[in-house]
């Protein structure tokens, strides 16, 4: 297999930036890495919160078990607000993982 191809398949399944990593760009890894990183430490942070809050809710007993009562707990706390930034946020993690990907392809040719 040609040294692009594994480079674009490791950014593409494993982690943006393991095709520079591969390709010994390590400086290249290292911005693609933490670029990615940065956007799903805050969607991860985000999600965390929210079943803080819900787990909280369901322990002093204002919120049943039950998964429709926690679904319903869920889409009321989500505010079109939150979901535009969260949508930008995945949108943004998307984008760097392809251009990870065409990256690492282009370096390894």
């Amino acid at each position: 297999m040609k040294k692009s191809i594994k480079a674009a398949l490791l950014s593409a399944f494993v982690y943006p930036g393991t095709g520079h990593f591969f390709l010994k760009k390590y400086t290249s890894c290292v911005v693609f890495a933490c670029a990615f990183s940065v956007p799903l430490y805050f969607i991860f942070s985000e999600i965390m919160n929210k079943a803080g809050q819900i787990a909280e809710q369901i322990t002093k007993g204002e919120l049943p078990l039950d998964i429709a009562a926690i679904s319903e707990s869920l889409s009321n706390s989500v505010t079109a607000a939150n979901a535009q930034e969260l949508n930008i946020k995945m949108y943004a993690l998307v984008i760097i993982w392809f251009i990870g990907i065409i990256d690492s392809y282009r370096i390894g040719r």
